[in-house]
């Protein structure tokens, strides 16, 4: 399993992790990691995928794809 590495999203702290072809992104919840979804990363933007191999976290394509799935486990409830 590879490292995890914290980004912001909308000004908040989450952690992501690639493993093979998908990204895990999860929240850092009592010291453990709590994984929201596993992302695809061939379901990314061109860029995206571009600044996720560059390892360009900060990257603005790359944090509006995430804020998506994000703000999409939110609506789910999760």
């Amino acid at each position: 399993m590879s490292e995890s590495t914290t980004i912001e999203l909308g000004g908040e702290q989450y952690q992501v992790q690639r493993e093979g072809g998908a990204l895990k992104l999860g929240r850092q919840v009592g010291g453990d990691t709590v994984w929201l979804d596993d992302i695809e990363v061939s379901q990314l933007p061109g860029p995206a995928q571009e600044a996720l191999e560059r390892g360009e976290h900060a990257d603005l394509t790359l944090q509006t794809a995430l804020l998506g799935v994000v703000r999409a486990e939110v609506d789910r409830g999760a």
